[in-house]
């Protein structure tokens, strides 16, 4: 009885520590820009892909290398490291050395076409993205709120 009763303790951990982890990987998200940033999937369950940066392995999002505050900084991969730039709403829009500062519609074409505000290709590790222009835009609206 004792071995059956230790069993059913175990049993019991098992099954409150297994609900403690699902409950931690279900992050919830304010909103679908969020999601994105996070983990480059989208509520609506249309396709996110990323395409260039050969140094990215698996599944990236824009988090893995501008940080959850967006204030990027430097980031190792395999054997190279690159610094991250901060993609703040304000550090975006502000001025900068080598172009204009970032509109909503130049930001768009950073995201999605890899180019900054003068036409210039941005530096390799930032990666092309594809996805809806509803989702774009909801990306959009959540790096606006990063400060």
């Amino acid at each position: 009885m004792n071995k059956f009763k230790s069993r059913l303790i175990i049993l019991f951990f098992v099954i409150i520590l297994t609900m403690f982890v699902v409950s931690c990987s279900n992050t919830q998200y304010k909103n679908n820009g969020e999601r994105i940033y996070f983990t480059a999937t989208s509520s609506s369950g249309k396709s996110i892909f990323s395409q260039g940066s050969t140094m990215m392995q698996g599944n990236i999002s824009c988090v893995d290398c501008h940080g959850a505050d967006g204030h990027g900084g430097n980031v190792n991969i395999m054997m190279d490291s690159f610094e991250a730039p901060n993609i703040t709403w304000t550090a975006l829009t502000g001025s900068h050395e080598d172009h204009v500062p970032f509109t909503e519609t130049t930001i768009k074409d950073a995201i999605t076409k890899g180019i900054d505000p003068s036409g210039q290709e941005l530096e390799s590790y930032m990666p092309i993205w594809q996805m809806a222009d509803e989702d774009l835009n909801d990306l959009i609206g959540f790096l606006k709120t990063l400060k």
